[in-house]
């Protein structure tokens, strides 16, 4: 089971001191925490694509590539690529660069995105919202597979017999398909025979159960044999050595900025810190404590979904970046130790 993190790049404010980080100071960062992530073992470091003034993410294969330079063996991907409003042959082009950078450790998850920001930025219409990415993917896999291409689709010019460089070091580059919990993305990328990422931040992980079977039901129809397939999570959490001052130290910047996104998307209601308890616990989707405490969860996700690969998504909201990193070490040297060591018994 593979075990990583992703991340937003959160320029929150401080709920403390309503100071704000620097874009610039939140991407340095995010260079450090991707050699660190290396050094302590863990498998993979993803980057979320957004387009507004809390993230810095606006373009996640530049940042990977940065942290590729002083890499040597985590696997580098976005987390997601909001492929509905780019370009295909820009997104293989940017991700095979990266490839090449990091001599094959480069991946791609595709999705259509939950946050919206970026379709008026590039001239894209939310009419289209579904249409754009199911042309725009069969795009992208149709670059991966052939150095030249020939296609034809709906929203952008067709493109005869040209050839798309560089071409990736890995043959084929991963392409995964990253899903909310809609059934039509799992539909989706099962009859592909696409690994699937699913984003579970609220409710009980062993509801996407159901999920996790139609995908597996679409990929055997489809002819892929289902236990070759990769299932990811990507969890909000954080780690630290004490289960009630991680407790307390997280709460305040994710309470802040899920209510910022609350009320942006009219969820109704206020976070509070009984929503967050309760989130915290084992069947809960908050993975919030000490070592012990994260890897018994873990293990929990594994036994209930299937999965093979861990996203902790560190942080919601703007953390210290000293502690960031402390949970980080303790991802990579406590918890997935403990994982690992109850999956092999």
């Amino acid at each position: 089971m593979e075990i990583g993190i992703s991340t937003f790049l959160e320029t929150t404010p401080d709920p403390a001191t309503g100071r704000i980080m620097s874009h610039a100071e939140r991407l340095r960062n995010a260079v450090e925490e991707m050699v660190l992530a290396d050094q302590v073992g863990l498998d993979v470091y993803g980057i979320g694509e957004h387009h507004r003034p809390d993230y810095a993410g606006t373009a996640p294969a530049v940042v990977l590539a940065a942290g590729a330079a002083v890499t040597k063996r985590i696997r580098l991907t976005s987390a997601v690529t909001v492929l509905s409003s780019d370009d295909p042959v820009r997104v293989y082009q940017a991700f095979s660069t990266l490839d090449g950078i990091s001599n094959g450790r480069a991946e791609i998850m595709a999705g259509r995105g939950s946050f919206i920001e970026s379709f008026p930025l590039f001239g894209y219409s939310l009419d289209d919202y579904n249409e754009l990415f199911e042309e725009k993917l069969e795009l992208l896999l149709a670059i991966r597979e052939s150095e030249k291409v020939n296609w034809r689709g709906g929203h952008r010019p067709a493109i005869e017999n040209l050839g798309v460089y560089p071409r990736s070091v890995q043959n084929p580059l991963p392409v995964w398909i990253a899903s909310g919990g809609n059934t039509e993305s799992a539909v989706r990328a099962g009859l592909l025979g696409l690994p699937i990422a699913f984003a579970i931040i609220g409710g009980m992980p062993e509801q996407f159960a159901p999920l996790v079977d139609l995908y597996k039901r679409a990929a055997a129809s489809a002819g892929h044999d289902p236990s070759k397939l990769q299932i990811a999570t990507h969890s909000h959490g954080f780690i630290g050595d004490d289960n009630d001052r991680t407790a307390e130290l997280f709460y305040a910047p994710t309470a802040a900025q899920m209510n910022v996104i609350g009320r942006e998307r009219g969820w109704g209601g206020e976070y509070t810190r009984a929503t967050y308890d309760a989130a915290r616990s084992l069947r809960g989707a908050l993975y919030v404590g000490d070592p012990e405490t994260v890897a018994e969860k873990i293990v929990l996700l594994r036994k209930n979904l299937g999965v093979t690969r861990f996203f902790l998504h560190v942080n919601v909201g703007t953390m210290p970046h000293k502690e960031v990193l402390h949970a980080i070490e303790l991802l990579g040297t406590k918890v997935a130790p403990l994982v690992r060591q109850a999956l092999s018994k």
